[in-house]
């Protein structure tokens, strides 16, 4: 079987260690790996067609997505599900299916006309950032009302978050089915370039971590959590993360890939079947 990577550039632009070895492991097993980054290949996208391999999605650009989307359309077996990836690189989608969950997550709201949030920044800080943001760009923290006026007028839709007061550190959670790790680094825009300390994973996080999976319909998958003082809070979901900092972690991504390529594990898409009955208890 054919499997084809569909990746991101990356920062700096040399090979992720981690990918290198899951796909020299899946060779070993019969496989015929490829890869490609969307914004360097000239592709015609009228006549895309499925050629019955599996198609990994690990690129969270518009561009793959988009070309996730066209071979959805012709049958193609998509890890993770095309319609996971899609709902899930929405930010504001997200904002729902989190509260639906009763997974605990920042209150969220969306307008573009930030005059309208005044009362909002007279009473907690904010955070916005774009709806389909990744590797933290964009983002803008709001501390006070006149940091509202420094905001450039939004050319795509923006989320707002309330801000999680924390330690001033992160908590990178990166799963592989119902497998949890994690490290802690210090949030910045090239902070998604460094690799985190390694910290055991207490069941709480656990607990949340395969929570999230189950409603976003996710198997290879990460989420940035902040440890506030009233508990650990989901600021983010990203599907097919990179895993810095998790040792030992290609071989348990390889066995994924195998199982869901052989048949071994579906997934279920986020849907009218996740309600408020699968809450977080």
């Amino acid at each position: 079987m054919k499997l084809h990577f569909m990746v991101v550039r990356r920062v700096p632009p040399v090979p992720s260690p981690i990918l290198v070895e899951t796909y020299d492991l899946l060779e070993k097993r019969g496989y015929e790996v490829d890869s490609s980054i969307a914004e360097e290949i000239l592709q015609q996208c009228d006549t895309i067609e499925n050629d019955g391999g599996l198609y990994i999605l690990k690129s969270h650009t518009e561009l793959t997505l988009s070309l996730g989307g066209a071979l959805f359309t012709q049958g193609a077996n998509l890890l993770n599900p095309y319609r996971s990836c899609a709902l899930i690189q929405n930010k504001i989608i997200v904002s729902r299916l989190l509260s639906e969950a009763g997974v605990p997550a920042p209150r969220s709201w969306v307008t573009n006309d930030f005059s309208l949030l005044e009362e909002l920044a007279h009473s907690m800080k904010l955070i916005v950032k774009p709806y389909m943001g990744h590797r933290g760009a964009g983002i803008t923290f709001v501390n006070s009302v006149d940091d509202l006026k420094t905001i450039p007028e939004p050319v795509v839709p923006m989320i707002i978050q309330e801000m999680i007061p924390g330690d001033g550190l992160d908590t990178k959670v990166y799963c592989v089915r119902d497998q949890v790790f994690a490290v802690r680094k210090t949030f910045s825009e090239s902070s998604f370039t460094q690799v985190g300390r390694p910290v055991d994973v207490t069941d709480e996080v656990r607990r949340i971590a395969n929570k999230v999976g189950e409603v976003c319909g996710l198997a290879l998958f990460g989420l940035d959590i902040i440890e506030s003082p009233d508990g650990p809070v989901v600021v983010d979901v990203n599907y097919f993360p990179g895993y810095k900092g998790v040792p030992d972690i290609a071989p348990l991504i390889a066995d994924c890939i195998d199982d869901y390529a052989q048949g071994k594990f579906t997934i279920t898409p986020p849907g009218p079947d996740f309600s408020a009955r699968n809450a977080v208890g």
